[in-house]
């Protein structure tokens, strides 16, 4: 099983006592086990941790006081993955898709997959259902969306993205959820720290739930084309952007360039998958 070596460093300088919420440990989940892990907070600082029943996404919070504040986190993350050919993968029906499932199919605040039904018929509907429909979505944002620093902020949706041609990581996972549900295929947006990314930040993909060999699951996409699926190590999970920002401070504070790393131990000359990559069995 690969292991990664994942981390970041962040910092912050704080005019006043601040609450922080932090969403950057890596997930525990089947196929991705923490080895080992270490938060640092300087200075030293108590903190409150809670684990959201439905994504298992992992936060913590704590006061900050007045001044500078260090956050860093190491850990060694092993991923088992399972990958399947892609021709193998195919969509599930409604009526047939677990109930939990349903929340990642209705339009969210960033993903409005309700206005974007006629364009997503009219670009994808002629194709097979299944990963191949998906990942044509996402080979279709790659050629015609230009991935471009500081061309969005906070309030772009897939929309505007849609319509303006530009974004990160970001904007393209949103446009890939939006489109997927307006073809009835749940998606929900993951944060994760992505090996080969270059230069290193924290990274957003999408999951689509679809059929396999293995039945139900959740499926890897990054429609920027620029990491390895089987090398992304999950943060967290949710409908969109807004429910697994890596930090969320109740309070005006500056902030440096977050540092982000992940290395592997494994042979990076082996190619980027083009095989379906599974994250997680649901």
């Amino acid at each position: 099983m690969p292991v990664f070596t994942v981390g970041c460093e962040l910092g912050y300088r704080v005019a006043v006592p601040t609450p922080f919420v932090f969403n950057v440990e890596a997930a525990q989940a089947a196929s991705q086990r923490v080895l080992t892990e270490q938060l640092t907070l300087t200075p030293e600082t108590p903190i409150e941790r809670w684990q959201m029943p439905e994504s298992s996404n992992r936060y913590l919070r704590f006061l900050a006081n007045e001044g500078d504040l260090r956050v860093r986190y190491d850990a060694k993350v092993e991923l088992a993955q399972a990958v399947f050919d892609p021709l193998t993968v195919g969509e599930i029906v409604a009526a047939e898709l677990p109930l939990e499932v349903l929340t990642h199919l209705y339009p969210s605040r960033y993903c409005q997959s309700d206005r974007l039904t006629q364009v997503a018929r009219r670009t994808f509907g002629d194709l097979a259902p299944g990963y191949q429909r998906i990942n044509a979505i996402c080979n279709w944002i790659c050629d015609n969306v230009e991935y471009e620093s500081g061309s969005s902020d906070v309030l772009t949706s897939a929309c505007d993205t849609l319509i303006e041609r530009a974004g990160v990581c970001r904007d393209f996972a949103h446009l890939g959820i939006a489109l997927s549900r307006a073809l009835g295929v749940p998606a929900r947006y993951v944060s994760a720290y992505a090996y080969r990314l270059d230069p290193p930040d924290f990274h957003a993909v999408f999951e689509a739930y679809l059929s396999g060999p293995s039945g139900f699951a959740w499926y890897l996409f990054d429609p920027t084309r620029k990491s390895d699926p089987t090398g992304l190590v999950r943060i967290g999970i949710g409908r969109d952007a807004a429910e697994v920002a890596f930090c969320t401070p109740f309070g005006d504070v500056e902030f440096d360039k977050p540092e982000v790393w992940i290395t592997s131990d494994g042979d990076a000359t082996v190619p980027i998958t083009t095989e379906a990559v599974v994250a997680e069995s649901r």
